[in-house]
C-alpha cells in the first residue's frame, strides 16, 4: 500500500457500491472496456503477428489505458479542487466493486426458485454463470449460484479492493481490464486458446492473492477456522488456481458440498467436490452465501482502511 490512497477512499466507494450500485443512466467503465475489446481483438488478429502475441500486447495495452485514463480523470477533478478529485476517485473506485450487483443477481435467483419456480430460477442462474442451466433441478440451481457468489466474492470485490488499496481507483480499474480481458479472451477453446493465453495468465496472477484472502476474510468473518481448514485442504481440487479458495471456503461456512457434474455447450465437465456434505444444499443457502460475502467485504474493507491510515 502506498502513502497516497486516502484511507477513507475504501470506506467511501464500499458506501457508493452498497448505496447505488451501478445505476443504468450512468455509462459503466466495465462497459466501455468490453466495447473496446472486439474491434481491438480484430485489428490485432489482422496483422502478422502471432495470435499469442497479439493477445499479449490486447493483455497489456487495455490494463495500461485503463489505468491512464482514470489517473488522467482524478488528476483533472483534483486540479479543479482537491475535494473534487476525492469524490471523483471515490467514485471511479466504487464501479470497480460489484457486491451489490452480485447479490441482487443472486437473490434475483433465490426469489423464484423459494417461490418454487423453477423455470424462472434457471433462467435467472443462467445470467450469472456459463454452464447449462436448462436442465438444473433446485438443488443444482443453488449450487450454481452459491459458486458464482462464492467466485465473485474474490474476482467481483475483494481483488478490486486489494488493488485499489495498494493503488487507488487507477489499480483497481487496471484489474477490472484484467478481469474483463479474462471473461472475453480468455477461453480455452480453439479460437481463444493462443490468443487470449496472456489474458489468462494474467488474471490468474492477478487474483493469486485476493483469492486466498478471499478465503481468509469468508473465514474470519464467520469465525470459522473450520472453512478455512477447508479451502487449505480442498481450494487445490479446483481447475482454476483461484477460484477454489472463496468456493471452498464458503463450502466450508455452510456446511455443504459443493462441485460435482457441470454441462457447458453440451459438454460435461466434473468438478472435484468442495466441503462436507454435513446437509444438502436448499434454496437459502443462497441469501446465506449473499450475507457471507457481504461481511467479508466489510472487513476486508475495514480492515483495509485501517491499515492505510495507519501509515498515513
Amino acid at each position: 500500500m502506498v502513502q497516497g490512497v486516502p484511507w477513507v477512499l475504501p470506506l467511501i466507494a464500499l458506501a457508493l457500491d452498497a448505496a447505488v450500485g451501478d445505476p443504468a443512466w450512468l455509462p459503466h467503465p466495465v462497459v466501455l472496456m468490453g466495447r473496446v475489446v472486439r474491434p481491438g481483438e480484430r485489428w490485432l488478429r489482422s496483422t502478422r503477428l502471432p495470435l499469442r502475441a497479439g493477445g499479449t500486447v490486447l493483455a497489456l495495452l487495455l490494463p495500461l489505458a485503463s489505468w491512464g485514463c482514470t489517473w488522467l480523470l482524478i488528476r483533472l477533478a483534483a486540479g479543479v479542487h482537491p475535494w473534487l478529485g476525492l469524490a471523483a476517485e471515490a467514485w471511479l473506485f466504487s464501479t470497480c466493486l460489484a457486491a451489490r450487483s452480485l447479490a441482487e443477481h443472486a437473490l434475483a435467483v433465490y426469489r423464484p426458485l423459494g417461490a418454487g419456480d423453477l423455470a424462472g430460477a434457471r433462467r435467472r442462474v443462467g445470467l450469472i454463470v456459463g454452464r447449462d442451466t436448462e436442465a438444473l433441478d433446485a438443488v443444482e440451481v443453488t449450487r450454481a449460484a452459491v459458486e458464482t457468489v462464492a467466485e465473485s466474492t474474490c474476482d467481483g470485490v475483494i481483488a478490486p479492493l486489494f488493488w485499489g488499496l495498494i493503488g487507488g481507483a487507477p489499480l483497481a480499474m487496471a484489474y477490472k481490464a484484467v478481469n474483463t480481458l479474462d471473461s472475453m479472451v480468455g477461453h480455452r477453446d480453439e479460437r481463444y486458446r493462443e490468443f487470449g493465453w496472456a489474458s489468462a495468465r494474467l488474471d490468474d496472477l492477478a487474483n493469486l492473492a485476493p483469492a486466498r484472502l478471499s478465503a481468509l476474510l469468508l473465514a474470519l468473518a464467520g469465525l470459522s477456522p473450520g472453512a478455512l481448514g477447508i479451502a487449505l485442504r480442498d481450494a487445490r481440487l479446483h481447475p482454476s488456481p483461484n477460484s477454489g479458495w472463496p468456493e471452498a471456503a464458503m463450502a466450508g461456512l455452510l456446511g455443504v458440498r459443493l462441485g460435482g457434474l457441470n454441462s457447458y455447450g453440451g459438454v460435461p465437465e466434473r468438478r472435484a467436490y468442495m466441503g462436507d456434505p454435513r446437509r444438502p444444499l436448499e434454496p437459502e443457502d443462497i441469501p446465506r452465501a449473499v450475507r457471507w460475502m457481504w461481511l467479508a467485504t466489510v472487513l476486508g474493507t475495514g480492515l483495509g482502511a485501517l491499515a492505510l491510515w495507519k501509515i498515513a
